[in-house]
């Protein structure tokens, strides 16, 4: 019997559930929903990266999405994620900037933090506001300042738009720090970042390195770029929940954990729809 395509396979349940309901207004949590989407709360502030809670992940015809199947669905579904403060969005590729997330996310108290030339791709009155930031740039939502910082990447949503920004971002509010790598290859930007004081949480991609190493950093590469920025933990993404890359599915969080070797502990998360909680 030949075996499904990706496009026929069930998409698998989540393996475990997050329950941001719990979560007080004092401290710092964060629940991996799937691919680069993390759900972050910093003190009350909430705070949703590259959202995309679809089936698919490609060009939406309206009524259809076009594009690769996921593997896992998304650890919340849209009626059980509060309603987020900000959501970050790094770049205009389709599986970070889903046009039928971000619909449904839409809401007047929302602020939508994104990257140069991207904003044209959205309909600004259905949020609080939407901010283009440029490398060194920053805003306030609230408490938290998110600064957008450059990264080793590309921003066209298709061949022709290469003029649109892609960024990474740090997080901060005086507390708490924490880095959204968003999606990068090698870089040594991740050094400029480290500061006097640590971040709590460096969010990193590991996966579809394999062939696209100069676009997707390894994870050995991730582990090294977060140390670099001087990160105390790390929440891994963009592994497992699309099949984006030709590497085997566990082998991005596999070698992550190699790479960090004796200090395992520092990886926060490791499987979709954990989450941490960090005083």
């Amino acid at each position: 019997m030949t075996a499904p395509s990706r496009s026929q396979r069930d998409i698998a349940a989540p393996p475990a559930i997050p329950d941001p309901g719990s979560w007080d207004d004092d401290g710092l949590y964060a629940a991996w929903l799937g691919h680069s989407t993390v759900l972050l709360k910093i003190d009350g502030v909430v705070i949703l990266t590259d959202p995309i809670l679809s089936e698919r992940a490609g060009v939406n015809l309206g009524v259809v999405t076009v594009g690769i199947r996921r593997r896992v669905a998304p650890a919340l579904e849209l009626e059980n994620l509060p309603r987020p403060d900000v959501i970050l969005l790094s770049h205009a590729h389709m599986d970070h900037f889903d046009m039928p997330s971000l619909r449904k996310l839409a809401h007047p108290a929302t602020t939508i933090v994104t990257a140069r030339h991207t904003a044209d791709l959205l309909h600004p009155q259905r949020y609080r506001r939407v901010v283009e930031l440029g490398w060194g740039e920053s805003t306030h939502v609230g408490a938290v300042e998110c600064r957008a910082f450059e990264v080793n990447h590309w921003g066209a949503r298709f061949h022709s738009d290469t003029w649109r920004g892609y960024n990474g971002y740090t997080l901060s509010n005086g507390r708490y720090r924490v880095v959204f790598g968003g999606d990068t290859a090698l870089t040594d930007g991740f050094r400029r970042l480290r500061g006097s004081h640590l971040y709590d949480l460096a969010i990193m991609p590991i996966g579809a390195y394999f062939p696209r190493v100069y676009y997707h950093c390894t994870p050995e590469q991730a582990w090294q770029m977060g140390n670099e920025a001087g990160a105390e933990r790390f929440l891994p993404v963009h592994h497992q929940t699309f099949e984006l890359g030709r590497e085997p599915v566990d082998e991005p969080i596999e070698r992550f954990h190699a790479a960090a070797g004796n200090q395992t502990e520092r990886i926060a998360l490791s499987r979709i729809g954990q989450h941490v909680q960090i005083n």
